[in-house]
């Protein structure tokens, strides 16, 4: 193992979108930063898998709609450094049974929710939706509701910006191949060990994704988190001039079918002739990362058919470009994020800063932002109260 030692102010522990994001905020700060990839960089490994997800602003939260609303101002900077359009504007549309409560929310909390924050939206009936929005069958008693700034990110392109505006920064350096493999603390530094050599650091940003365990346990805690392997496929435009929104639809589930689904439009910068539709529910959760498989479920593939089959309009229901892409989620069921410092029982946990769980990519500029604040400042002016869960998820060893 090589012996070189090199001193970091910050290690930025994973690479994946948060990583790259957080060590682009440091380094507009001048703090001399190192990341640390396990896998290649812009890989398919972990929750960046995939090449889209979706930005919305409806959530059932208040708090929740103006997170989203103070992360646009992030999405308008990483923009302006590239001309490949990160956020494809399309506008979110809800819809389902309006009593169902998911892991994404509820329609009338939604509404509740943006009308408190002022953001514009219109109500949807049944038949509105089948007539504006190409979707058929849908039971008369379903609702809705659109809101025009929802958007399809570009995931794979705001990962490659992120990653070339740091590769031009004097402040950050970038290690791919680079598991760490040992943490060790003194007194106020840190001891990363990784195959490439050791290196010190004054602070530490752990955002492994679903791997996040495979660090913090160095550290003598853990997470309570569950791993889903989630499925993804995308199906053939009959009609070339079909178009759908960003999408969710809240259904109950029926027998192992979880019968949640969400979808994106068209997009140019992958499989044009193509919708991807996916489900929001996972058969079987797993209880470790290192159960996941790149290979979907083939019953949540089979599940998701059969929907586009009876409820959407212009596309053949043949699954294609299947992938699946694996993410941690806290236990609770509304999974989520957990944005905070190390428990206290952990030496120098005030300088140790974690992204945990949850499904993220639409903050992505911005919880960057706020990851720095937290390593740099020990604070952020944003509210973040609702996600400083450790001491409800983190548990000693």
């Amino acid at each position: 193992m090589p012996k070189t030692k090199k001193n970091y102010e910050v290690i930025v522990i994973g690479g994946g979108a948060m990583g790259l994001s957080t060590a682009y905020h440091l380094g507009k700060k001048k703090t001399d930063t190192l990341v640390l990839e396990q896998f290649r960089f812009i890989n398919q490994m972990g929750s960046s898998a995939g090449v889209s997800r979706q930005f919305r602003i409806p959530y059932p939260e208040s708090y929740m709609v103006q997170f989203v609303l103070d992360s646009e101002p992030y999405w308008d900077e990483l923009q302006s450094h590239t001309p490949v359009k990160l956020l494809d504007k399309v506008g979110t549309l809800w819809f389902g049974d309006p009593s169902v409560k998911s892991t994404e929310g509820n329609i009338s909390q939604a509404e509740k929710a943006l009308k408190k924050l002022k953001v514009p939206y219109t109500s949807l009936t049944s038949k509105e939706i089948e007539e504006q929005y190409k979707f058929k069958n849908l039971p008369e008693t379903y609702t809705g509701l659109f809101q025009a700034d929802g958007a399809s990110i570009d995931l794979r392109a705001t990962l490659q910006t992120l990653h070339d505006l740091n590769s031009k920064s004097p402040y950050v350096t970038m290690k791919e191949e680079c598991p760490v493999i040992g943490v060790k603390q003194h007194k106020d530094t840190f001891e990363i060990t990784t195959p490439e050599g050791t290196f010190i650091s004054e602070k530490l940003v752990i955002v492994p994704g679903p791997y996040i365990d495979s660090v913090i346990n160095q550290l003598n805690f853990t997470i309570r988190a569950t791993y889903w392997n989630m499925t993804s496929a995308y199906f053939k435009k009959l009609d070339p001039k079909i178009q759908y929104p960003t999408w969710f639809v809240f259904q109950n589930a029926v027998g192992g079918n979880g019968n949640q689904f969400y979808g994106f439009p068209s997009v140019d910068w992958n499989h044009p002739e193509y919708i991807r539709v996916a489900p929001d529910f996972v058969i079987q959760p797993l209880t470790n990362p290192s159960q996941r498989t790149l290979v979907p479920n083939p019953q949540e593939l089979a599940y998701t058919a059969q929907w586009v089959k009876d409820h959407m309009t212009g596309l053949d229901p043949t699954p294609h470009y299947t992938s699946t892409c694996l993410i941690a989620l806290s236990d609770v069921p509304t999974k989520e994020l957990i944005i905070d410092f190390a428990p206290n029982y952990i030496p120098n946990h005030q300088d140790i800063v974690l992204y945990a769980t949850g499904w993220a990519a639409k903050f992505v500029p911005f919880l960057g932002k706020i990851l720095t604040d937290l390593t740099l400042d020990g604070k952020t002016p944003y509210d973040i109260k609702h996600f400083q869960l450790g001491h409800k998820y983190f548990k000693s060893l």
